[in-house]
């Protein structure tokens, strides 16, 4: 019950993919454009493929840890069969993440794995499984608390129940739920979470509920119109730099100040704070946000996108079929490398034609 309920990512992806198709039918009708660019897309759905790879080593010690803190330290044992459990676990799950999110935008070398996730310059149900390679290495910590009183089987369900329901959420196509939006996170108040505008910099964290950002004063309802992004563009689909960037970018930031205080600020206070600042910084230096925005996107020839865009379904069927497979490491591998490469293509860095080459190579072997 416990793997069977944590796996559930595998079987929903033929309905992720089919909705996908759904939004772009309909927001071509909608608005008379697409609402998501081949370039951008490949990008999104390549880092929700690479993210999952630390699930081989992570969601042994992610079960681990929340059985050991069962057995040894639980002060409650909820009745699994209870309709009083699923429902406070369902309360406890989501402020749980409520509190992962917003660590992960308060705290510099969490927002490191978690900027993956914003990096998109669209906002469409691609964008949802643009996922951090690294972000589970410390996400899981934070659900430690339940093991004090829900049993497994049940917190197994309910975590994967909190991350289905927010695949739905990044789209432009749905615009305004009615009386849901006081008490659900919707693609409304989503919309902002994913602004670069300064009225939506750090605000509705909420995973299921919008309780919480009402709660702790980090709602803001949807006003201007939502430019998307990273504050600072980074401009580029190279998928391992959209990944590892800023973790580069803040070792050399904390190797510019002279203090061993300013140096570790660096990396456990906010992404905005500077020497004398308070700890999640200002937003001073911000780019102003005009609306008129460009994401960026170079053009590519159609024979070149249809190129791309067929390997990538082969390779994304592959990866399908490979992930449960006792040689899934091995394969793996090079199905994330190939997707490096497709990325890598769309700025011509001679790695690309590098890899396909070896990788074509090593194909033939499987």
């Amino acid at each position: 019950g416990f793997l069977t309920a944590f796996s559930t990512t595998c079987w929903a992806m033929p309905y992720f993919v089919g909705l996908m198709l759904l939004e772009m039918v309909v927001g071509a009708l909608m608005t008379g454009s697409p609402v998501v660019t081949l370039s951008d897309g490949l990008t999104s759905l390549s880092a929700g493929m690479i993210s999952r790879l630390p699930m081989l080593v992570m969601r042994g010690c992610e079960l681990s840890a929340y059985l050991y803190v069962w057995d040894h330290f639980h002060l409650l044992e909820l009745p699994w069969d209870s309709a009083w459990t699923w429902w406070l676990t369902f309360l406890g799950v989501d402020f749980c993440y409520y509190w992962v999110h917003r660590f992960a935008h308060e705290v510099a070398i969490l927002w490191a794995a978690h900027q993956v996730h914003h990096s998109s310059e669209y906002y469409n149900l691609t964008t949802a499984l643009r996922q951090s390679l690294t972000q589970q290495f410390t996400s899981w910590i934070f659900y430690l608390p339940m093991a004090l009183a829900v049993p497994p089987s049940v917190f197994a369900v309910h975590i994967q129940l909190n991350l289905l329901y927010q695949f739905w959420i990044h789209t432009e196509v749905i615009r305004d739920l009615g009386p849901l939006e006081w008490i659900f996170n919707t693609p409304k108040h989503h919309r902002v979470h994913h602004g670069r505008n300064l009225y939506c910099i750090d605000k509705n964290y909420g995973g299921i509920l919008i309780i919480w950002d009402r709660l702790f004063g980090t709602f803001a309802a949807e006003s201007d119109k939502v430019v998307y992004g990273l504050v600072f563009p980074i401009n580029t689909f190279e998928i391992l730099y959209v990944q590892l960037h800023y973790y580069v970018y803040l070792w050399k930031r904390s190797r510019t100040y002279k203090t061993v205080s300013d140096k570790v600020s660096t990396f456990i206070k906010g992404p905005s704070w500077k020497p004398g600042k308070r700890r999640l910084g200002d937003h001073v230096d911000n780019p102003k946000v005009t609306g008129n925005e460009i994401p960026h996107g170079p053009k590519w020839s159609l024979t070149f996108q249809v190129y791309v865009a067929l390997h990538f379904l082969l390779v994304l069927w592959t990866y399908h079929e490979l992930f449960e497979s006792k040689t899934v490491r091995v394969s793996l591998f090079h199905i994330s490398l190939k997707n490096f490469s497709y990325t890598e293509n769309y700025t011509k860095h001679l790695w690309s034609g590098f890899s396909n080459k070896y990788l074509n190579l090593k194909y033939n072997k499987f």
